[in-house]
């Protein structure tokens, strides 16, 4: 896969430039008015931060601009929002990306580096424990928050095979989401939430008739990940 945009790695996340990505998408707006439509749905500090960057000037120079660094996962909707062929095109990549990203592979490799980083060296007590204690290990240093789904993904790629639906279900039953004919029907319950297991992703996005609707998703936290992967792994092996 070619590079379509540039991508920095800041604290464990994928970052990318707003000009870049607004540049990227061919929209016909002014960058500020662009900016101004389309961040009032997302939230500073979480999915985006201001940043400064340079443009080069005619006599050979530069001069401070105002930028912003947005995670993947805002870039993949902005480029949505552009109803663009370009948009398009770059939301397949941040999604292609994101895939990448959070291959158990990819996750082990993050991890193990951010402890070498840190001088720590991993005690195992035989080469058999090694791939999982190493890949708990680097699931517990990630800042990324994932969808149950993901997380089937990644339990079923460690050796129980389980699906989405099966495992929504096994939360459900065990106290970890809500379940029943309600509203808030999979939605963490609040002993996952003290745990730190999952979080709430809230979303406002305005309907064409003026009304705001209000969307939640259940998240598991990187230390929900090691959690339940650790628990199924435990049930692989009585």
């Amino acid at each position: 896969m070619g590079e379509l945009i540039k991508v920095t790695v800041k604290n464990d996340q994928q970052l990318v430039s707003a000009r870049d990505l607004y540049k990227g998408v061919q929209v016909t707006t002014r960058f500020s008015k662009w900016v101004e439509q389309n961040f009032k749905d997302f939230i500073e500090g979480e999915d985006f931060t201001s940043v400064t960057g340079v443009t080069d000037m005619p006599n050979g120079g530069t001069r401070p601009i105002q930028d912003y660094a947005l995670t993947i996962s805002m870039a993949k909707e902005l480029s949505m929002m552009s109803h663009t062929e370009q948009g398009k095109k770059y939301r397949k990549y941040f999604i292609e990306l994101e895939r990448k990203w959070n291959n158990p592979m990819e996750i082990v490799k993050r991890g193990y580096s951010i402890l070498q980083n840190e001088n720590t060296k991993l005690k195992l007590e035989n080469s058999e424990m090694k791939p999982k204690a190493l890949f708990a290990d680097a699931v517990s240093t990630s800042n990324t928050s994932i969808l149950v789904g993901e997380l089937a993904k990644l339990i079923k790629q460690n050796g129980y095979d389980i699906g989405q639906q099966r495992l929504f279900k096994w939360l459900r039953n065990n106290g970890y989401l809500i379940a029943g004919n309600r509203s808030d029907r999979n939605m963490p319950t609040q002993k996952s939430l003290e745990l730190g297991l999952f979080e709430i992703k809230e979303r406002s996005f305005q309907n064409p008739d003026g009304s705001v609707r209000i969307t939640k998703t259940p998240k598991v936290t990187g230390k929900g990940q090691q959690y339940f992967i650790n628990k199924f792994l435990a049930k692989k092996e009585a």
